[in-house]
């Protein structure tokens, strides 16, 4: 016999913002909703929760079927229950927020998303739901998280030259960096670690190729070590 519960209980969805990063700005992932409500209008990837999957599970099965997007780095990001945050129904949605380098990640819309596209932080749509406000949560907390933890470079290429890198951070943090401090700091970390590569078919003179080295930061996290641009 099915259990009778004293109190409606709402519906759960799932939103995932999505940030990459391409040679001017930091950009972000936006499907264009082919059904009702704001049906045309633009709004961020997610959906409702099945009843036999997991939160991550349902983020990253929403994120595939919608953009084509998987296998990026995806992390829960905050809870948004607003009484009237769904013109639908009572809806509670578990936000995350995703990382993708731009080069090998082909979008392609499905579904219930008439389309897909990047657009820059810097010039977005309109909006659906809340979004917006999810959008400027997940802003923050990249923002916030970059400075002490290296999630940063899951927005690069697997192999990058420092300016890559700078150039990440100073887009991110929205400020300038001193060239010349930056590198110290991040050589001194050494937790980049120089390949033999150079930079090929670039206009300008080619740069000496990193990696990240994921082993040598877990290495120093475990001895205290703080990682702070």
């Amino acid at each position: 016999m099915a259990h009778a519960y004293e109190f409606a209980r709402p519906a759960l969805t799932v939103d995932i913002v999505v940030f990459a990063l391409d040679e001017e700005d930091l950009q972000v992932m936006l499907i264009e909703r082919d059904l009702k409500p704001f049906e045309g209008q633009w709004a961020l990837p997610g959906g409702f929760v099945r009843v036999d999957e997991t939160l991550e599970e349902a983020a990253r099965r929403e994120l595939e079927e919608e953009t084509g997007l998987k296998d990026i780095y995806l992390e829960q990001l905050y809870t948004f229950g607003d009484i009237k945050r769904d013109p639908r129904e009572r809806v509670v949605t578990v936000t995350y927020y995703a990382l993708v380098n731009l080069e090998g990640h082909d979008v392609q819309a499905s579904t219930d998303a008439r389309n897909a596209a990047w657009f820059s932080m810097n010039d977005l749509p309109k909006l659906a739901f809340d979004h917006k406000t999810i959008l400027r949560a997940a802003h923050e907390r990249l923002r916030g998280k970059v400075r002490y933890q290296p999630i940063g470079f899951e927005l690069l290429p697997e192999k990058f030259t420092l300016r890559q890198m700078q150039h990440l951070y100073e887009v991110i943090l929205d400020r300038e960096l001193d060239k010349r401090n930056f590198r110290k700091k991040v050589l001194g970390m050494e937790i980049v670690k120089e390949t033999k590569e150079i930079e090929k078919d670039v206009a300008h003179r080619a740069a000496r190729l990193y990696r990240f080295d994921k082993r040598r930061y877990d290495k120093l996290t475990k001895q205290g070590f703080n990682f702070e641009i």
